[in-house]
Formats: C-alpha cells, structure tokens, sequence
C-alpha cells in the first residue's frame, strides 16, 4: 500500500517530545572571547595606551591589534608591556625570529618589561605599514605564581628589503594579580591609526 502521508506525531512517537537540539544539553556558546576595550590612537600619537580596572572574571587576557612607533630612523623597536605600574627590572624575556633569510634569539634574565611584539616605525620607506601581534597574559589573577606571557608579532614591507617575525616569551617576577596594562612604544610615540583591543578569555 502507498504512502501518501507521514504524521509528524508518528515520527516523534517513543522519543522526547522536544522539537530543540539542546533539549538536555548546555546552551552552546559560539565564542570563548570577551572584548574589554579597544583603543585607536588619534592624530599626534601617544606616548602609551593603558588599560585599567581589569575584571578578575577570566582566565586568561588577550591583547590583538596592529601597531607602528613613530620614529623616522629607527627601523624596529620592542614594544613595551608594563603590569600594574611596575617599571622595575622585574621580566625576563626570549624571543625567536626570522626575517625571511635568517633567523635570530634573544634571552634577557632581567630586564624592563618588552613583548616580543617588534613595531615597524613611521620611516617613510614604510610609511603605511604596521606590525599585527597577539599578545598572550595567561593566568592573569593567579597569586600563587608569577605571570607568563607569550607573543607573536610580524610585519612586510610588501617586497621591501624588510620584513619580519617574532615569537616570544616573557616573565613577570610578581605573584600579584594584573588589574593594569600599560603599551608602550620605546622611545618615542605609537603613531597614528595603532589599534589595541584587550580580550577577556573564559574558563572551561
């Protein structure tokens, strides 16, 4: 005998009568990343971007963005990174990098604090080009050991004779629990258009 009709009661019968794939299951969440803040620097630079009163309620922060310093002779320079105003020589840091041709490392027991994310300057052979990085602060609130950060930064100067990556490390000396983060430059200023927006990463 033909089928012409099947009833959706029939199908259903004998199972939960929930028509939803998370009957029964936790809700799905899409995303394991929280956005803070972000920041753009303005006409004329700046000397540093800080981020203050940072929320205990992650596990781990996150800093993304794409980011030049605005000097005309230098070619590169190590961003800074300072945790809850602390300007001591109290990190340690190693870095690994390559520029295409070759490849360096870099280890310094005691130091002021520097990411492994190296800017391109605002030299106008490099003009509108910018460093993109990531930077890692894992376990920002436990007090129970001190802080571990990693690092990667690059940038290409579009078939220039410069370009280059950097995968790095360091260690903040404190136990404290980071509630500030401060960006610095170098020497000079970030320039214009440097972008730096802080992600909070949940827990399992």
């Amino acid at each position: 005998m033909a089928i012409s009709r099947i009833k959706t009661s029939s199908v259903l019968q004998g199972f939960p009568k929930s028509r939803s794939l998370l009957a029964g299951n936790t809700a799905f969440n899409p995303s394991s990343y929280e956005s803070i803040a972000t920041v753009t620097v303005g006409s004329g630079g700046s000397s540093n971007v800080e981020f203050t009163s940072i929320s205990s309620d992650y596990a781990h922060l996150q800093i993304r963005g794409i980011a030049k310093w605005s000097d005309t002779s230098d070619d590169r320079q190590l961003m800074q990174v300072q945790f809850n105003s602390d300007t001591g020589s109290n990190y340690s840091r190693h870095l690994l990098g390559g520029n295409g041709s070759s490849a360096y490392v870099d280890g310094v027991a005691s130091t002021t604090a520097r990411a492994g994310a190296r800017l391109i300057s605002s030299n106008a052979s490099y003009a509108n080009m910018f460093t993109a990085y990531i930077i890692d602060i894992l376990d920002y609130t436990n007090t129970n050991k001190y802080t571990t950060v990693r690092t990667l930064g690059g940038f290409d100067t579009n078939g220039g004779s410069f370009q280059e990556i950097v995968l790095g490390s360091f260690l903040w000396q404190n136990t404290a629990a980071i509630t500030t983060i401060k960006l610095l430059p170098g020497s000079v200023n970030f320039a214009q258009y440097s972008q730096f927006a802080l992600y909070g990463i949940k827990g399992a």
